[in-house]
């Protein structure tokens, strides 16, 4: 049960609460310790949010 989609979606909810008060963006880094590659895509394949190759690493960013 800890793999469920229900899971996910709260965890997905979370993370962009979490982006929203880092400014609205967030060093992906960062997240692969709290978050599973599962939540991101969540957000990701709702197009909540994006990946922005900065140069120096990727940015997950609230989409426009």
């Amino acid at each position: 049960m800890a793999n469920s989609p229900e899971n996910f979606e709260g965890r997905a909810k979370h993370l962009l609460r979490l982006i929203r008060l880092c400014g609205g963006c967030i060093p992906l880094h960062r997240l692969q310790f709290e978050f599973s590659n599962e939540v991101i895509q969540t957000l990701l394949d709702k197009e909540l949010v994006q990946v922005q190759n900065t140069g120096r690493g990727f940015l997950l960013e609230i989409a426009d």
